[in-house]
């Protein structure tokens, strides 16, 4: 297997996990400081998949961070294989629910002229704009599992 920015057990690789988990929890303490954040079904599965993508990204950091300070090698077909599986299914959950989430806050702060206050409604951008931001780096670290698979 080939040895590139991003592949398990690489700084890259731990700096994209780290970013994940950032930018999830920014948009989860965003949406969780508003007052009816509830009332929106989109916005507590935002909350819901973000949160499952905080545990994976977490994890697999912790992995990088242990094969760094090791110097091991993470680049087994089978370790590769479950990377890629969870990193497909948290990347596929977080863009639904921050496009679903992106919709509401469009559809009613916007199109509906709903939002009464402005702090919450700025609020709810900034926590859709990060869950799309974490949605970006899961998304390049599924495409680096991917490649690295495939090259296997």
């Amino acid at each position: 297997m080939k040895d590139f920015p991003g592949t398990p057990g690489t700084k890259t690789g731990l700096i994209l996990r780290i970013l994940q988990c950032v930018f999830a929890a920014g948009s989860i303490a965003s949406m969780a400081s508003t007052s009816y954040f509830f009332k929106f079904t989109a916005f507590c599965y935002l909350i819901a998949s973000l949160g499952l993508q905080i545990t994976w990204s977490f994890v697999l950091a912790i992995i990088d961070g242990y094969a760094l300070v090791r110097n091991k090698v993470l680049q087994s077909p089978i370790l590769i294989s479950l990377f890629v599986v969870g990193d497909w299914i948290t990347a596929t959950l977080t863009l639904a629910a921050a496009s679903a989430s992106s919709g509401i806050a469009i559809l009613y702060f916007n199109d509906l002229e709903g939002c009464n206050f402005i702090g919450e409604c700025q609020k709810y951008q900034l926590s859709v704009a990060l869950a799309f931001l974490s949605w970006v780096t899961i998304a390049t670290s599924s495409l680096i599992m991917v490649w690295l698979l495939a090259s296997s």
